[in-house]
């Protein structure tokens, strides 16, 4: 069936070097890195940490986030193969055409554009907010929104996406240097942040590692917020135990989100494939030692039912729990600078993926021209970016929050059963890097990555069903049509 064709790994090497329609090569190793880096240190290394603490894990959280890590790495893996041997922008939408046919490739290009659309939108937004707390501590009363003819607008997210739009518009390496400014500003505060707080850690916190289950505040009635897996199996919703441990790594695999979105400037990587796999792998070391220095000082400052008693908990209320107010002025700063790298890596990722799929015809083939001077698709990245910022300042991004999640850990599935297709139809394909014990981890990678999709809550399943219908709609009302493999399949010209 013509749902299931897939295209050729030749032809996408081919397509990324059409005049007119490629991207530059400027990207090394110590980029990646930063890129890495830059979407994954955020805003979650201060507060989703705390939150999952106080609400599943308690001082487990640190297991939380190794599991996350371990599992994020398992699917890492799997796309740095891919990436070294397909070095296309797309990340696993090109990874999945080549292998599991158009169909399974639009949805996964589909939940790409979720991922990095809601991402972008609620980082954008809270960067207006986390602005206006700096201006605070300066003594400036600055509102993050203001009242245009009657509409609540979020001033700071406009801001801030217009700007990394237009560096990214000017090109990949200048983007990528101011990145690595900020990046090494907000690590900084990182490692500031945890050796401070260390002088204030207590053995006693840590008891008991792994708290007693018990019942979740509203119980099994409140069906929209408990877990799918609790929904389909009966099973009462509960914190804390080793189910909260679960809970608690799905929760904070929010924080590993964007290492993906490093494969997706695969067709911007000099040598990829020798710089993709270091660079993603490098990032992702670092990335998986900040959090869990993190999380350890957190629950070592104060005891986990601190955090549960905050109504938002973060770093912030560990530190004023223990006299050390000043701390938190800093790390209103390290938010801002964390969240400041987030967006422009997403921007650029989202625009990827776009470019990607409308280079196939799956979405206007108008939108992956590049501009001739600087070889950026200017016309993607202008419009991705008045997309997120209207919807950063204009909503209420806080629903989207956990669609980001899921729309990750779906594309991580398709690519982790992909490479076990690549192995089998391209087996003498020369890979730069190869998954090691395949199929085992890239299986194991598909699993864990499911369980974490099972343990979001049943209404964000729900949305992302709503998404998918929506993208089955406009494939087969467009893209099955416009489709360049399509075309060429039915002998017809391609512009």
């Amino acid at each position: 069936m013509s749902i299931w064709r897939t295209k050729s790994i030749e032809d996408s090497l081919a397509d990324s070097s059409v005049e007119g329609r490629s991207l530059k090569r400027t990207l090394g190793t110590w980029d990646l890195m930063i890129m890495g880096v830059a979407v994954a240190v955020g805003a979650g290394i201060f507060s989703v940490g705390a939150k999952a603490a106080g609400n599943y894990a308690g001082p487990s959280v640190s297991l939380a986030f190794i599991l996350a890590a371990v599992t994020c790495a398992l699917a890492i893996m799997c796309y740095a193969e891919f990436a070294s041997t397909v070095p296309v922008a797309g990340s696993a939408y090109t990874f999945t055409y080549a292998t599991l046919g158009e169909l399974l490739a639009w949805i996964i290009g589909w939940d790409l554009i979720l991922e990095m659309l809601t991402a972008a939108a609620v980082i954008a937004k809270y960067w207006g907010i986390y602005l206006s707390n700096v201006f605070l501590l300066w003594g400036w009363d600055v509102p993050s929104e203001l009242d245009v003819f009657g509409l609540k607008v979020s001033w700071g997210a406009f801001v801030i996406v217009a700007i990394f739009t237009t560096l990214l518009v000017l090109g990949t390496k200048l983007s990528s240097r101011v990145a690595s400014v900020f990046t090494i500003i907000k690590v900084a505060i990182v490692i500031f942040v945890i050796v401070v707080g260390a002088f204030f850690v207590k053995a006693a916190n840590y008891t008991p590692f792994i708290p007693d289950e018990v019942p979740t505040k509203g119980g099994a009635s409140d069906a929209w917020s408990q877990s799918l897996f609790s929904f389909m199996t009966g099973a009462a919703p509960a914190q804390y135990g080793v189910f909260g441990l679960l809970a608690g790594a799905s929760l904070v695999f929010f924080a590993f989100i964007g290492f993906d979105v490093v494969a997706t400037s695969a067709e911007e990587v000099k040598n990829p494939q020798r710089n993709l796999p270091r660079g993603i792998f490098g990032g992702l070391a670092i990335v998986t030692v900040l959090y869990v220095g993190v999380s350890l000082v957190l629950t070592g400052m104060v005891p986990y039912t601190t955090l549960a008693e905050a109504e938002d908990p973060s770093l912030a209320t560990a530190f004023i729990a223990v006299g050390a107010d000043w701390a938190a002025q800093v790390i209103s700063i390290g938010i801002l600078a964390g969240l400041t790298t987030v967006i422009m890596v997403l921007l650029l990722g989202l625009a990827r993926v776009v470019f990607a799929m409308s280079r196939d015809g799956l979405l206007p083939r108008s939108l992956s021209v590049t501009s001739e001077k600087r070889k950026t698709p200017v016309r993607v990245q202008l419009i991705v970016g008045a997309l997120v910022a209207l919807i950063a300042g204009l909503t209420d991004v806080g629903i989207l929050e956990e669609m980001i999640n899921i729309g990750t850990l779906s594309a991580f599935v398709l690519v982790s059963i992909a490479v076990i297709v690549l192995r089998k139809k391209y087996p003498n394909l020369p890979r730069a890097f190869r998954v090691p014990w395949s199929p085992f981890l890239p299986i194991l990678s598909a699993v864990l990555c499911v369980w974490l999709m099972l343990n979001l809550t049943t209404l964000t399943w729900v949305r992302f069903l709503v998404w998918l219908a929506l993208g089955f709609i406009i494939y087969f009302a467009y893209s099955r049509r416009h489709s360049i493999v399509g075309k060429k399949a039915r002998g017809e010209l391609v512009e």
